[in-house]
């Protein structure tokens, strides 16, 4: 008998069950915003025909939490852009299918240092200290809406249905061709942030015995938006098996699919988080510092193989009797069989009938197949530019993967022919084997923000750097009026007078 689906991933995020001050932690978040030190001016002097300081693609929690922190360190002129309509930015709603996130509750986040806006306090507001201390991950529909709440609390506004199309550069910085509504758009910037998550670095891994075998209507890609419902009473297979592949195979089931095959190349499931060896603070924070060989050689040995499922993941489908494990399964083949799908493995039919695929195969990072990086990608830097691994320890997918600064900004291919390449920042996985952690996960915004941040200031600050220096040594205006001391200044007195001060029974 198939288990019952998991009701509390469908239906929404956590009940309240107690009755909870919200409105008092709004006031909590006002105070602390209020205590952390008032909103800095801006700082950066503007400049005549360029639209933004700062551009910012991406609405989700990265971008979100960057253009708080900008706004915090005096760049105030901003803005955030996001081709999703307006609560369908990020992966949280769309293609995310966990039930819960996969970082530890506690792990500090978008709040940037002050407690009021993590997830902790949001959550015991609504829901009780109690529920949280209960949680063992946070929920994933309660992370979405937190995040929502989150962008309201700071402030942050977003341009949604704006798409970035293309990058120019011009004289003072760049020139962006956005889509807006559909319409075309174009908008000057001097500093470009992208912050798109796994996506911006590059395409689907869609694997070509699966492309080249099905129509399209037979198959998907588990990061792709997928209608669940059609696939009731189906026969389901599923190629990968890291946590997006069981993700999909939990909704497949969850959804009354006949059943799911899951089919693994290798012997046995990653059972391994190498990539949490990254997670302590000194390496998030100083990865970047590492010789580039060091760097090749820790990313070579945590990504020789996709991340395994968390436990939660697993046991997710495990409970399903019509979930079935394949390990082991190499060199697949697809065809069609009348009105099947017809599996070979290893040259051999291995007798069972599909009705529909999904490819839990990830992402590949692949600046190339950026549309908006068309124009300028042949002048980016890539690792494969920069270092060459010695033999025995390349890595076709690590060498492409763009070679950038301490501050997240692209490279030259070349050196000197494509300055403003700097003026780009690439705040996405793609950035893991210069920077350290995926920046745009939790576990990378309490270190990667502020790098971030202060990258960006530092090139505004010394490209005006002449400004800066004639407003510092400008003649300053007087903060004291003499009125206040003029009658206490001393006096020189004449002799008798002198004398005469003090003097008793005159």
């Amino acid at each position: 008998m198939r288990s019952e689906p998991d009701i509390r991933a469908q239906t929404g995020p956590s009940v309240p069950k107690r009755d909870t001050s919200v409105a008092g932690h709004d006031d909590a978040v006002a105070r602390a915003l209020r205590l952390h030190g008032a909103w800095p001016d801006n700082w950066v002097p503007e400049r005549p025909g360029v639209d933004h300081d700062v551009v910012v693609v991406g609405g989700g929690q990265s971008g979100t939490a960057i253009a708080f922190a900008l706004r915090r360190a005096g760049i105030v002129s901003t803005s955030v852009i996001d081709a999703a309509d307006e609560g369908k930015e990020g992966v949280w709603l769309t293609t995310a299918r966990m039930n819960s996130l996969r970082s530890p509750k506690m792990l500090p986040g978008p709040e940037l240092g002050i407690p009021e806006l993590g997830f902790q306090a949001w959550y015991e507001a609504r829901y009780g200290e109690a529920a949280f201390s209960s949680l063992t991950f946070i929920p994933r529909l309660d992370w979405s809406a937190y995040l929502k709440w989150y962008r309201m609390a700071v402030g942050v506004s977003v341009r949604f249905q704006t798409r970035l199309e293309g990058i120019e550069t011009v004289e003072d910085g760049l020139r962006l061709r956005l889509s807006a509504g559909g319409h075309p758009v174009e908008e000057t910037c001097r500093k470009l942030v992208l912050a798109t998550g796994f996506a911006g670095s590059g395409r689907l891994n869609m694997p070509a015995f699966i492309r080249s075998a099905l129509p399209h209507d037979l198959y998907a890609h588990a990061e792709e938006p997928i209608d669940f419902a059609p696939l009731k009473s189906r026969r389901v297979a599923i190629f990968g098996a890291a946590s997006a592949a069981f993700d999909a195979a939990a909704v497949a089931l969850e959804s009354g699919a006949a059943s799911v095959h899951l089919f693994c190349r290798h012997d046995d499931i990653e059972r391994y988080s190498l990539m949490r060896m990254l997670y302590y603070p000194g390496s998030v924070e100083h990865f970047r510092e590492l010789p580039d060989r060091e760097r090749w050689r820790i990313m070579s040995m945590l990504c020789h193989r996709a991340q395994g499922p968390v436990p939660d993941t697993v046991r997710r489908v495990a409970k399903f009797e019509n979930f079935h494990l394949h390990l082991g399964a190499r060199d697949p083949a697809l065809s069609l069989d009348g009105g099947a799908i017809r599996l070979d493995l290893a040259g051999r039919d291995t007798g069972f009938r599909l009705d529909f695929v999904i490819a839990g195969t990830g992402y590949s990072v692949d600046l190339a197949s950026r549309p908006e990086l068309a124009n300028l990608v042949d002048r980016i830097a890539l690792w494969r530019d920069r270092f060459q691994p010695e033999p025995g320890h390349e890595n076709v997918e690590l060498s492409r993967y763009p070679y950038l600064s301490p501050g997240f900004a692209f490279t030259e291919k070349e050196r000197g022919t494509a300055p403003f390449l700097s003026n780009i920042h690439f705040f996405s996985a793609g950035a893991m084997l210069s920077n350290g952690r995926n920046p745009g996960e939790v576990s990378g915004m309490r270190h990667g923000i502020p790098q971030l941040v202060s990258a960006i200031g530092r090139d505004l600050f010394l490209q005006d750097a002449g400004a800066h220096v004639a407003r510092i040594l400008a003649p300053p205006q007087p903060i004291l009026d003499d009125a206040e001391y003029r009658d206490r200044i001393w006096k020189e007195r004449t002799q008798p007078e002198i004398a005469g001060v003090g003097s008793v029974g005159g």
